[in-house]
């Protein structure tokens, strides 16, 4: 009895880190690297804050940044633009492109970072000279990321340029409504059960956290050394 071929079903792929260059190419090497920066910041960076730190600045930061994300997803499939016609050798001609979410996050994340240097929130640095090279820090690699979702194929240079405008945008308005609304409101979280069980703390009223952490641990260690 001859068996009836079967039509392979259609398999897709997860996209987190689903990026693709061509063979040989070293600066397409480089730039799908670099195109996966959001999610070494999400995964290497506020996780790890959020062990280690428990900021209530950086968790209204990634709230944010989570917030951006997904009004770009609700952009995407109510405009619905495609992506270039480089998308079927990428494999993702079945998602839309207009805004580039990479090039939303990376101007959202830059934003942010640069206001949080220059108002001197809590930083470290001992000048403003400090803290203006310290807020150009990410920029550099926001400009890459947009560069890298075009040479890569995966965007046009409108919907790269969409997204870092949106994110830029969010970024700068996210950032007054956290210093200027809910800031009033870090006190209640330092204090309520949830952060104190989750030691959620507000360090934006001291002046140099890094100094103020390294006087305390000093004092710590001399006390016990008195006991």
């Amino acid at each position: 009895m001859e068996s009836i071929p079967t039509t392979p079903q259609l398999l897709k792929a997860v996209t987190l880190t689903h990026v693709r260059y061509e063979r040989g190419d070293s600066l397409g090497h480089f730039l799908a690297w670099v195109s996966l920066i959001p999610v070494f910041i999400s995964l290497g960076g506020f996780v790890t804050h959020f062990l280690f730190r428990r900021e209530i600045q950086v968790l209204c930061f990634a709230l944010g940044l989570i917030f951006s994300q997904f009004l770009n997803e609700l952009i995407k499939s109510s405009v619905q633009q495609s992506r270039p016609e480089t998308c079927a050798a990428l494999e993702m001609c079945d998602s839309h492109g207009w805004p580039s979410s990479h090039s939303q996050y990376m101007f959202f994340f830059s934003a942010y970072f640069s206001l949080l240097c220059l108002s001197g929130t809590g930083d470290g640095a001992p000048s403003r000279r400090s803290r203006f090279f310290i807020a150009l820090f990410p920029w550099p690699t926001a400009i890459l990321t947009l560069y890298s979702r075009v040479y890569l194929g995966y965007h046009t240079v409108a919907q790269v340029f969409a997204g870092a405008t949106l994110g830029l945008f969010l970024g700068v308005l996210w950032f007054w409504i956290v210093n200027n609304l809910l800031v009033d409101y870090f006190p209640f979280i330092e204090e309520s059960a949830i952060g104190r069980f989750l030691y959620i703390k507000d360090t934006s009223h001291i002046p140099n956290v890094l100094k103020f952490e390294y006087d305390s641990a000093r004092a710590a260690r001399k006390k016990m050394a008195s006991d």
